[in-house]
């Protein structure tokens, strides 16, 4: 006999059978107790033999056959290794390939050059980098999990902070010993470079933004060099081609190395914006998903603690 393809029905007649009643088995299903009973029936007429015994008017007594009863064992033992086997293969999960979305900037500045820590962790998965400015549909793209930046609320997507972030203006040490910049006035008087990648996006860090901050009216904020890549801002600045305006999370390492130099620290300005780990509700228990979104929190929390808190 070829093995039955209503496996729905075999869980209905098995359900049924155990709580001795339809309607029992039909909170257990989620279904209907009509639901429940038409599965025992189609069951029954694909196997050609009734499953429960029947009173003359039809009714069904939830007792189960002579046949049945010998079978029920063989069928849950069957259910038992189905789940065995669901449960394996969602431990396979973790191998193959994770595919993460964020920004080229993101990847370029932060992702890289610790990602190497995530894959020596779990060295089955493969790690695939989809870098857009713009946001994708995870779905239709087949996207894992993501970084965003933003206030945290996006449709379709569960959002959980990484990092806050804050925005300070920074230059090539060449350019900063040219000694003309002891002061935020000062800044009226170079090149500014203005980071696009975001434009229009309310909360977006500006020049702007900053300089109404710290009293500065004067500065004309409409030249100067726009780009709409974050690390590109970061590297034109390093080249002594202007002031940028830098997100900490961006520019750190820049900062560490000596290539940028931060103006004006005794400044705060704490961006109404931060990074947030996204994901869809539906994948959130997939091995794979948990395993990066766990690496993620603690890598942020490994940076926030190594540098100094942002004061609100």
């Amino acid at each position: 006999m070829k093995t039955p393809v209503h496996l729905n029905a075999l869980r209905a007649f098995e359900a049924s059978a155990r709580h001795q009643s339809f309607s029992a088995a039909a909170v257990e299903l989620n279904v209907t107790p009509a639901a429940v009973g038409q599965l025992v029936r189609t069951l029954e007429e694909w196997l050609g033999v009734p499953l429960f015994h029947r009173a003359s008017s039809g009714r069904v007594r939830l007792t189960p056959t002579e046949a049945a009863e010998r079978a029920l064992p063989d069928i849950r033992a069957g259910f038992d290794r189905l789940v065995l086997g669901l449960e394996r293969l969602q431990e396979g999960a973790t191998r193959g390939v994770l595919t993460v979305t964020v920004s080229p900037a993101f990847a370029v500045k932060w992702l890289l050059p610790r990602v190497d820590r995530f894959q020596a962790a779990w060295p089955d998965m493969d790690v695939r980098l989809e870098t857009s400015l713009k946001p994708v549909d995870f779905s239709v793209q087949d996207i894992d999990i993501g970084v965003r930046y933003g206030t945290g609320s996006w449709a379709g997507l569960t959002a959980d902070k990484l990092m806050d972030e804050e925005v300070y203006p920074v230059c090539s040490p060449k350019l900063l010993g040219q000694g003309t910049l002891s002061r935020a006035e000062d800044l009226a008087e170079e090149v500014l470079i203005h980071d696009m990648s975001m434009e229009g996006h309310a909360g977006f860090p500006s020049w702007d933004a900053w300089l109404r901050r710290v009293g500065v009216t004067r500065a004309i904020t409409t030249r100067g060099l726009k780009i709409n890549n974050s690390a590109a801002v970061l590297q034109a600045a390093a080249e002594g081609q202007g002031i940028a305006l830098a997100r900490s999370v961006m520019a750190r390492d820049d900062l560490a190395s000596g290539r940028l130099v931060k103006l004006f620290p005794d400044i705060s300005f704490p961006s109404a914006l931060a990074y947030f780990v996204v994901y869809r509700a539906e994948t959130s228990h997939f091995p794979r998903v948990i395993a990066f979104r766990e690496w993620l929190l603690e890598e942020a929390a490994k940076w926030e603690s190594s540098v100094a808190p942002i004061k609100l």
